[in-house]
């Protein structure tokens, strides 16, 4: 699977900073596109440091000694198991007699971040690398129930993808999450896991879930910072407009990957996702994502808002100088409703779309349009295009 656009940010980057920070979630490919990467710029194989291999971390003893010695783009893989290596980074890319690029790749967002921000200031630049999209498969029904890990999505059948899956979860819960230096029961992380699930798509209430699984309300929101952290949820923050209404304070909670959703829900094929109960709120977080990955969007440009008055709006996103709204609605041919008119009033929206799993596009008001998720893949330009 070519990811020509990830391949051309890093280049990009580069261009930039000489440090530029790969991030994503476990099994996602940043290994896959690092050697990639450096396949094609010719990169030696001494330049290539994976810090889960016993080898590579003996060689990186003395970091300082050793990378200083090497020439062109270094890359050093699991970056977020040695923490104390961004300080000779930094010397590193500080040397005048240091002309390469360092090419790091991590599996914790916040954590990385946090750690290299008081060292690598100024010097790095960070890409967030997703799981397989629908513009890169060029299909949407498998990858909205496989989910976007490439080893679930291109198993053989759907039986060995979601064994696979199974054990992704648990491999996350007994192994990567203690590797972060999180000490939390696996059983008890499933637990919460598992109950989260039945959020998604919904306001989250950390102290309703604290009463049932019978801790406070501080620690349900460090499991849920931890999660989000590690790429697993979103945590869709509320938007509040100048208004007299009451305005939903708390945030949504959406799986980003639908396959690992699927699996904690016990899924395993078509037949069974579009029997399911939570059929609706499970399109809703995959046509979300794809909607943030087409339209490129950060994580802190993007808001969902809602008002007691039961009035809400599924993403609201600051593209430039211009105020997106999305709605989500698994349905054949949806309708404009009163709260899609509130919510183009109360936001002064400039524009609203409405996306659903049809391939038909058509208007319903001004600025109002429906696009099939289909034609979403066929003509990104499409979610901008209005008459």
């Amino acid at each position: 699977m070519k990811r020509q656009y990830f391949e051309q940010k890093i280049q990009h980057c580069f261009n930039v900073n000489p440090v530029v920070g790969l991030l994503g979630p476990r099994q996602c490919g940043k290994t896959t596109l690092a050697k990639l990467f450096a396949h094609k710029k010719k990169i030696p194989k001494e330049n290539y440091f994976d810090l889960e291999n016993n080898l590579d971390l003996a060689r990186l003893k003395e970091p300082a000694l050793t990378l200083k010695q090497l020439e062109g783009t270094i890359v050093i893989d699991e970056v977020q198991l040695f923490p104390n290596l961004f300080r000779d980074l930094r010397v590193l890319v500080d040397d005048e007699n240091f002309t390469g690029q360092l090419l790091i790749l991590g599996s914790a967002s916040q954590e990385l971040i946090r750690q290299s921000a008081e060292t690598l200031a100024g010097r790095i630049s960070y890409i967030e690398l997703t799981p397989f999209s629908s513009s890169e498969t060029g299909e949407q029904s498998l990858l909205w129930l496989r989910g976007g890990y490439p080893r679930s999505y291109l198993a053989i059948n759907n039986e060995i993808s979601t064994d696979w899956r199974k054990d992704y979860i648990r491999t996350f819960l007994e192994k990567d999450i203690p590797n972060l230096g999180i000490n939390i029961p696996a059983k008890r992380m499933r637990r919460f896991w598992m109950m989260l699930a039945h959020y998604h798509g919904n306001i989250f209430n950390a102290s309703e879930l604290g009463r049932a699984m019978q801790t406070s309300y501080k620690t349900i929101q460090e499991y849920t910072d931890i999660l989000s952290g590690t790429f697993m949820i979103r945590q869709l923050q509320p938007w509040f407009e100048n208004i007299s209404k009451r305005q939903v304070k708390s945030p949504k909670i959406y799986f980003r990957d639908t396959g690992i959703y699927h699996s904690l829900l016990g899924i395993e094929n078509l037949s069974e996702l579009r029997t399911h109960p939570k059929l609706g709120a499970s399109w809703e977080g995959f046509a979300m994502e794809e909607v943030i990955r087409t339209l490129k969007v950060d994580e802190q440009d993007c808001y969902f808002w809602a008002t007691h008055q039961q009035a809400e709006l599924d993403l609201l996103i600051f593209d430039h100088s211009k105020k997106r709204g999305f709605e989500f609605k698994y349905s054949d041919a949806p309708k404009l409703t009163k709260s899609m008119r509130i919510a183009l009033e109360d936001l002064k929206l400039d524009t609203l779309t409405v996306i659903y799993p049809g391939t038909t596009c058509y208007p319903l008001a001004e600025n109002v349009k429906v696009v099939g998720l289909q034609s979403l893949l066929c003509d990104p330009l499409i979610l901008t295009q209005y008459n």
